[in-house]
């Protein structure tokens, strides 16, 4: 019988800490079936962390689930740096984790932030990577953050005035470097009521329909830091992506499965991306969701989910 939601909460089997230079040292834990198949989860943002809610995603008699906090990102230390935290770096990170794992290659499972790394990894290591599953498809392209800043306004006037109104009105043209300004400001009154309403932004623009619970959850004051850090840090410098970016690359994984599910009203990450992508990937079939927007965790798109990770089981 297939299965159309997410499956119970389940423990990690084993966690611990594994130090990757620069001072930073990366939460990870295991889940599931030790013997089973590996599957790697890579979180959004950049900056969001995992958490319990994305171990479900996967039946655990079957897959050996993997979760990682990203550099800076969730339990991970030290929290909110940007210090030697770039794309290149986290993708090193990746195969220092999969080493110490023992692990040979494995599914990637990522959405939103978590599509641009599973791509970026991909192509840097396209031998360990048995099949992906990408969700809420982001590129790092210019035109991308453009919409993130600006176009959003032809669709949440409301929650792109509310953006906008904690700058100054003379810095309201380039929200990304006032912001900036802000978010790396030491002192905490100046820092966290930024934080709170960049991620409130992104919370409220997530859903199809509005969710409160899930605008809260972006509002935690320790959450929010990192996330808005975080993110503010790597669209200031393009996301740290190749020349060409990651459709300039893709000959390098166009053999590899991979299934992209996107929601039809994806806000954050409009659909054209995952389109683009699609198009651009031979191993790729594209599943539009027609009543989602980008959280994984909206009815439409976490059944979804959850049913292409069962169609991956044989892979």
């Amino acid at each position: 019988m297939p299965r159309h939601d997410l499956f119970p909460d389940i423990a990690p089997y084993e966690s611990g800490t594994l130090p990757v230079g620069d001072g930073h040292e990366l939460y990870w834990e295991q889940a599931g079936n030790p013997a089973g198949r590996p599957v790697l989860f890579l979180h959004g943002g950049p900056g969001a962390g995992s958490g319990a809610v994305h171990r479900r995603f996967f039946d655990p008699t079957h897959w050996r689930i993997v979760l990682f906090d990203q550099r800076g990102a969730g339990r991970s230390r030290p929290h909110a740096s940007v210090v030697a935290n770039t794309t290149p770096h986290l993708v090193q990170d990746i195969e220092r984790l999969r080493t110490a794992l023992n692990i040979p290659d494995w599914l990637l499972f990522g959405g939103s932030w978590g599509s641009t790394l599973a791509l970026s990894y991909a192509q840097a290591h396209p031998e360990r990577v048995r099949a992906m599953i990408l969700r809420g498809i982001f590129l790092g392209r210019p035109s991308e953050l453009d919409w993130f800043f600006h176009g959003l306004a032809q669709v949440f006037p409301d929650a792109h005035a509310a953006f906008l109104s904690h700058l100054p009105e003379h810095e309201r043209h380039d929200p990304l470097t006032a912001y900036c300004r802000l978010l790396f400001d030491p002192d905490p009154a100046i820092h966290l009521p930024a934080a709170r309403a960049w991620s409130g932004y992104e919370g409220t623009c997530s859903t199809l329909i509005p969710a409160p619970a899930a605008v809260a959850g972006f509002a935690r004051d320790r959450a929010v830091i990192g996330l808005a850090r975080i993110e503010a840090h790597y669209f200031r410098h393009g996301l740290f992506l190749p020349p060409g970016g990651l459709l300039g690359h893709m000959e390098r994984i166009a053999h590899i499965p991979g299934i992209i599910v996107q929601g039809r009203y994806d806000m954050i990450c409009p659909c054209t991306s995952a389109w683009d992508l699609a198009h651009a990937w031979p191993g790729a079939t594209l599943s539009l969701v027609p009543d989602a927007g980008h959280s994984a965790l909206e009815p439409g798109i976490r059944r979804r989910l959850v049913t292409c990770v069962e169609e991956m089981r044989t892979l």
